[in-house]
């Protein structure tokens, strides 16, 4: 899960790099965030159907009604997560985006039939607490525009939606072939809003920063799939979040964002709110046990 979480910081930085509005890395182009999705889901769709030929599974899989939806719903996530990276400081981009959990717990009470206890729904509370305070702050003296803060939430609601699919596909697919229908899904529709908006031509080393967006993503994805086949998801998730170390550190370093106060506090607020339903997940896990 620790190199998880680092490949998807990777991920996130060259992302916020090449998709840079403030001309802080000159020498590289600003692509739009469509192209970034696009390469990211090409590189990982070869990657999949190589994998898949190779196993001899069945291309399309067997609940083709929730890889679907997986697919539509992890495209839309993903892409409007990169737009937020693009416009809000890179800790808060990601910090927003970890609290897909609790969007992921609201619907499986729909969708999967999970029980909730009720004092989750105070943890619930406290991260979106956590989301309105990030709004009352700034970077570099700039207030932070609501409606990213939105888009971000947008984000995590359909990466909930995307989670509670991947569940219903576990006992009936492959995990890979579960994550191949994102691809396969936003890439064709990627490549019709790239060819509508415009595109930037790769120059020099940006085809090989395109290329680790795609190689990282598939290494977070396969370690991450490991670490909770070989232990418990409450033990596991806990260590997820030292990403968001990652993104205030990155963030700082890289792209000198200095967080204001209430920046702090909300991302603290999401991470504690988040952090105590993994934790009463992992005291249920082994009372039951």
């Amino acid at each position: 899960m620790l190199l998880s979480s680092f490949s998807f910081a990777l991920v996130n930085l060259i992302v916020k790099i090449l998709a840079d509005r403030k001309d802080a890395f000159p020498a590289i182009q600003n692509y739009p965030e469509f192209e970034l999705v696009f390469f990211r889901c090409v590189i990982s769709l070869v990657i999949c159907i190589a994998i898949i030929r190779a196993k001899k599974i069945p291309f399309f899989g067997v609940n083709k009604k929730w890889l679907l939806i997986r697919g539509v719903a992890g495209s839309i996530g993903l892409t409007l997560f990169f737009f937020t990276l693009t416009h809000l400081p890179l800790a808060i981009a990601t910090t927003i985006q970890y609290s897909s959990p609790i969007f992921t717990i609201v619907f499986a009470i729909y969708l999967n039939k999970q029980k909730v206890n009720p004092i989750q729904w105070l943890f619930f509370a406290i991260s979106m607490i956590g989301v309105a305070v990030i709004g009352m702050g700034k970077i570099e003296n700039v207030a932070i525009d609501p409606t990213w803060i939105i888009i971000g939430l947008i984000s995590a609601v359909f990466s909930g939606i995307a989670y509670n699919a991947i569940i219903k596909c576990t006992k009936t697919d492959e995990p890979v072939t579960v994550v191949m229908y994102f691809p396969l899904v936003a890439a064709p529709v990627m490549l019709v809003l790239l060819l509508a908006t415009g595109y930037v031509v790769p120059q020099g080393i940006e085809w090989l920063l395109l290329l680790l967006i795609g190689i990282l993503t598939q290494i977070a994805q396969i370690s991450m799939t490991r670490a909770f086949n070989s232990e418990s998801a409450a033990k596991i998730t806990p260590i997820k979040y030292i990403g968001a170390i990652y993104a205030v550190t990155i963030g700082y370093f890289v792209f000198d964002e200095t967080l204001s106060l209430y920046a702090t506090l909300g991302i603290m607020l999401i991470l504690i709110g988040v952090l105590l339903n993994t934790f009463l997940k992992n005291i249920r896990v082994k009372s039951v046990t």
